[in-house]
């Protein structure tokens, strides 16, 4: 299964994207956006070719909609949040990074991810100058950094 989307997925807390068991792809549109939440896990997921997206209304909850400018093209943006963990994927081919981490998100778990075909592979952290992230908490274990990766990954 291909899932396309036309705007970024935006999550909430306390929810699960589990593709276990099936081949779902998030591909050649906008990808996920984890932004002030907590609890989230992307688990068995296929996510290439994301594209940037945004200048649109973009749903975020049941009960709210709201205008999101550009995204930029992240598989897996997490911004300000906490508590997240992004396991057993396939990243490859987007935009910009595969998953950046940014603006004081922190208890960060990413692992068993196998990444492929990209230059911007990770960003954690959005600036030297930026406090918040100076407490940033991140784990990054039993990933496979694959063929064709240019920049950003562990050394």
């Amino acid at each position: 299964m291909v899932i396309r989307l036309k705007q970024e997925l935006i999550m909430n807390s306390f929810k699960t994207i589990d593709g276990r068991g099936v081949n779902v792809h998030i591909a050649n549109g906008a990808c996920i956006t984890i932004q002030y939440v907590t609890n989230v896990i992307i688990h068995g997921l296929h996510i290439h070719d994301c594209k940037p997206t945004g200048n649109a209304m973009v749903r975020s909850s049941p009960s709210h909609f709201g205008w999101r400018t550009m995204a930029d093209g992240d598989a897996i943006s997490i911004f300000g949040s906490s508590h997240i963990w992004v396991d057993h994927n396939s990243l490859s081919n987007c935009a910009d990074g595969l998953v950046d981490a940014v603006m004081g998100s922190t208890a960060i778990t990413i692992s068993n991810n196998h990444m492929t075909h990209h230059n911007e592979v990770m960003l954690l952290g959005h600036s030297d100058s930026y406090t918040r992230d100076k407490q940033m908490q991140v784990t990054i274990a039993y990933n496979h950094f694959g063929e064709g990766l240019i920049q950003r990954m562990p050394r």
